[in-house]
């Protein structure tokens, strides 16, 4: 994967979902979209799909700092950040690459923002 990072952890879903909202918090992120995916499959297509979530993470301070930059950079956001259940029911949790989504920009200006918003995304994923 490279465009985002990921980290592969033992234990239920329901259990490191919980995990994973707790340390985005941690890092000064809310989730603020939520898709869950197996749940949308079964209902639109009616057909059965592994535990998927898609977990839109907000932290406002850096999205205000970026919109203030760059209105437009709302197209781009909140970054996010997926669960999804393995064959050996381990489970994968994966954050966007922000420097690599955010240089489709061209604004230099937005590279420190970037910068801070990968540091506490790893953080948050390498605490589980």
């Amino acid at each position: 994967m490279n465009y985002g990072y990921k980290r592969i952890i033992n234990g239920s879903f329901e259990e490191i979902e919980a995990v994973v909202r707790e340390k985005l918090q941690e890092q000064g992120f809310g989730v603020i979209t939520e898709i869950d995916v197996k749940a949308t499959m079964r209902a639109k297509l009616d057909v059965d799909f592994t535990n998927y979530k898609i977990l839109g993470a907000c932290n406002p301070p850096a999205a205000h700092a970026a919109l203030v930059k760059d209105p437009g950079i709302g197209l781009l956001l909140p970054c996010n950040v997926v669960l999804w259940e393995n064959d050996d029911h381990s489970i994968t949790v994966a954050a966007i690459d922000a420097a690599k989504l955010l240089a489709i920009t061209g604004n230099d200006e937005l590279t420190e923002f970037a910068q801070q918003i990968n540091g506490s995304l790893i953080s948050a994923l390498d605490s589980l």
